[in-house]
């Protein structure tokens, strides 16, 4: 269709539904064709009961990977019909288990050569296509188990808008900047800390002068983050990571990993051993991109913030 030729692949859901609608719109024609009365959507239903054994709703659910609900309104549907009946469980009289009627039965046996005149027509059409259907949809069920189209197109998302990230060197007119972004996530919590204000009224001061560093992310070109590696007088560590902010209105694009790495590298470059930092386990997104970049929590430590309720550390 030349709809489908203008959207590409975008409009995969849309091509499939109307491939689906035509399918089930036959397969309601097959039923009436070989005189079995029951609905397209039943069919995986009936098919599990077809071997005459007796099944609990949860299991049926289980083997045809429905959930419960849908197959307890199914069974509903088929027992007001008068195709399955329910009976108590022999091995446990405390529930109950469904199996086909005496017409249920009766119609499975019409069924069985229905199935078999389907199979031979769609496999006189796999003969006839140049791709294999069956195979590929097996392909694309096992691939989206292993990962959703959501998670697919959220990570491509990310990947393009990474593009538009850049780490920029720090320069003095970025100090208002790096105030307002690291003030707008502690006020919003908290309140500013003497040591707070020493490092965002005086960066050059408390920081670049005393051989520390602080990256400025843009996107689009415009500075929307920024996080400070601060030289530390310890014998233990040899800087700090800090004062990492984001622009709310461009999280979720990947910029705080990009300002961390760019501060972790800086160090590895410097031949530091230790990295420290302190935060607080409200801040899930920022403590998950710690974790995630290999920092480990310190069993313990002495806050130098009233608000900081974790301290971590990296080993470069």
């Amino acid at each position: 269709m030349e709809f489908f030729e203008k959207t590409g692949k975008m409009a995969i859901g849309s091509r499939l539904r109307m491939l689906t609608d035509r399918i089930t719109a036959d397969a309601s024609r097959i039923y009436r064709l070989y005189g079995v009365d029951i609905k397209p959507k039943w069919f995986p239903v009936f098919f599990v009961l077809s071997d005459g054994g007796a099944k609990t709703i949860t299991g049926i659910a289980r083997e045809i990977g429905h959930t419960h609900p849908s197959v307890s309104n199914i069974v509903k549907e088929m027992a007001a019909k008068g195709l399955i009946r329910e009976i108590t469980d022999r091995s446990d009289r405390r529930r109950n288990v469904v199996v086909l009627s005496g017409r249920g039965k009766e119609m499975a046996g019409i069924l069985s050569l229905q199935c078999a005149d389907v199979a031979t027509a769609i496999e006189d059409m796999s003969n006839a296509a140049r791709n294999d259907l069956w195979g590929a949809v097996e392909e694309w069920e096992e691939l989206l188990s292993e990962k959703s189209l959501f998670q697919r197109v959220k990570e491509a998302k990310k990947e393009r808008e990474g593009r538009d990230i850049r780490i920029i060197p720090y320069e003095p007119g970025h100090q208002p900047l790096f105030k307002s972004l690291n003030e707008n996530w502690i006020t919003t919590h908290w309140q500013l800390e003497p040591h707070d204000l020493e490092y965002l009224d005086f960066p050059q001061q408390n920081i670049l002068d005393k051989g520390g560093y602080v990256f400025v992310a843009t996107y689009k070109d415009e500075p929307v983050g920024v996080c400070a590696l601060c030289k530390m007088d310890d014998p233990e560590f040899d800087y700090e990571l800090a004062k990492l902010a984001v622009d709310p209105c461009v999280r979720g694009k990947g910029i705080g990993v990009r300002l961390c790495e760019a501060a972790v590298n800086k160090a590895r470059e410097l031949g530091a051993r230790k990295i420290f930092l302190e935060s607080n386990t409200l801040l899930k997104p920022a403590v998950h991109i710690y974790k995630k970049m290999g920092f480990k929590e310190l069993s313990e430590y002495q806050p130098a913030y009233d608000r900081g309720d974790i301290q971590m550390e990296l080993t470069i």
